[in-house]
């Protein structure tokens, strides 16, 4: 059995505070690579999660059964493996990567399959006679995506979104494991630098908590600013 000695217990030895300020310049210099990973594969996302829940809702078989394959796939895959699939695994094919660019190009695709469902269900949540008062004013397909469909759907897509976003931006500590010098990574570094790993990953773990926070006050923002399309 594991036993805990009450007695023996110093919070000193679970979280030291000056250690951790010492360090946190370090840790802070992750936060650009972790933005820059998590901003660049939701970007990503969106874009080819668009495109996928468009044809996931498409009659067409051709563009249904691929789109449906490329989710199932993506969600049925943990992230790691599919960043150690792009990272070592491309060489072996002769394609060189970088590590940044893996993280960005794993993150973005694997999210994609998240962001198409919660894309075409807010599609979806749309009134379908909008469809067919946009045909009888003479608007074409795309058109009346951009100017009646997409902008009452996005009001309903962004809490779901912004959900996504957070989890990669959490996710993207799982880059430290291709060398991306994110906020984990750096951790790692001032761990080993310290011995005293318990505090640095809780110093990180902070790091990530205020990033979070801060998109959140964003998330806010953009659903205030659709509110208008409810």
């Amino acid at each position: 059995m594991i036993g805990i000695e009450i007695d023996d217990f110093e919070p000193g030895k679970i979280f030291n505070l000056q250690r951790s300020i010492e360090n946190l310049p370090l840790i802070l210099e992750g936060i650009p690579y972790t933005v820059l990973v998590a901003l660049a594969g939701m970007i990503l996302g969106l874009v080819l999660g668009f495109f996928l829940a468009l044809a996931r809702s498409s009659a067409q078989l051709w563009l249904q059964l691929p789109a449906r394959f490329y989710i199932s796939f993506m969600r049925g895959t943990p992230i790691l493996v599919y960043l150690f699939v792009i990272y070592f695994g491309f060489p072996a094919v002769g394609i060189e990567i970088n590590a940044v660019s893996a993280a960005v190009l794993g993150f973005g695709t694997n999210s994609a399959a998240y962001v198409a469902e919660i894309i075409r269900s807010s599609l979806s949540s749309v009134d379908g006679g909008q469809w067919e008062s946009s045909r009888a004013l003479g608007f074409s397909y795309w058109k009346t995506l951009q100017r009646i469909i997409v902008p009452q759907a996005t009001r309903v897509a962004i809490p779901p979104l912004a959900n996504v976003f957070l989890d990669l931006l959490k996710a993207t500590s799982l880059a430290a494991m291709i060398t991306v010098p994110e906020i984990l990574n750096k951790a790692q570094i001032a761990a080993g630098r310290t011995v005293d790993s318990m505090t640095m990953y809780i110093t990180a773990a902070l790091v990530y908590w205020a990033l979070t926070l801060l998109f959140s006050f964003f998330q806010n923002y953009l659903e205030k600013r659709y509110n208008r399309y409810v």
